[in-house]
């Protein structure tokens, strides 16, 4: 429990950071899981003291969020370009590459993000690993008709693949696909590996984000620290 409320208040303090990046007016991309939705949170207070933004979700749970909190949603068709997205991943290697996913919105955060002029990560000092991979899983979207075909290429690649599943059930993302979480060991070739996974068809994306995070801000003990991407 204590070490839960420790990390509680990191994301908050970290969340508390990210709204520095956030200028009035701005179109901002809200991203989803634990940390993008202590931004949410903390967005939405600015909100209600008249910081005026539009949001553009990366799901449709950081979607319902935000409208409960009062952060007025608009889509992708309504803006050139989004000024700030703030989301959390699952690893942040020293490059500020990133394995994000496991919250099952990464096609939805890639698109976002790559539409982004500046994408800030939130992260707990425990997602920081020495190489990516460090934890062994890699999420990848596909779509349900290629699903047995998808399984195959990815074990000629030397994943080992495992259908994500949701009460026993097979997972839907948003976009109405199923996710595939490899299996890997430490990655020497990250790009490499990109490469060939998205080439398979019916692979709809991967949760590497390479050379995509412009900042990263990391909780711990109550502190928070910038890291910037070279």
């Amino acid at each position: 429990m204590e070490n839960r409320a420790a990390a509680d208040a990191a994301l908050a303090a970290i969340a508390q950071r990210a709204l520095d990046f956030v200028a009035d007016q701005a179109i901002v991309g809200l991203g989803t899981g634990r940390a993008a939705l202590a931004f949410v949170h903390a967005l939405g207070a600015r909100v209600r003291e008249g910081l005026r933004v539009q949001g553009i979700s990366t799901s449709e749970a950081t979607a319902t969020a935000a409208r409960q909190l009062g952060i007025p949603l608009i889509g992708l068709e309504d803006t050139e370009a989004i000024d700030v997205t703030v989301d959390g991943a699952d690893e942040v290697d020293p490059q500020l590459n990133l394995i994000k996913g496991y919250g099952g919105a990464l096609v939805r955060e890639k698109i976002v993000a790559a539409a982004s002029r500046t994408e800030i990560i939130l992260v707990g000092r425990e997602k920081l690993v020495p190489v990516l991979g460090s934890r062994g899983v890699l999420p990848v979207e596909v779509i349900t008709f290629a699903l047995a075909f998808c399984k195959r290429r990815l074990v000629e690649l030397g994943c080992r693949p495992e259908l994500r599943l949701q009460a026993g059930s097979a997972f839907v993302s948003d976009g109405g696909n199923n996710i595939l979480d490899c299996r890997i060991a430490p990655l020497d070739a990250p790009a490499a590996l990109e490469a060939a996974v998205t080439a398979i068809p019916g692979v709809i994306g991967t949760g590497l984000f390479l050379g995509i995070a412009d900042r990263v801000l990391v909780g711990d003990a109550g502190a928070v620290q910038e890291l910037r991407r070279a």
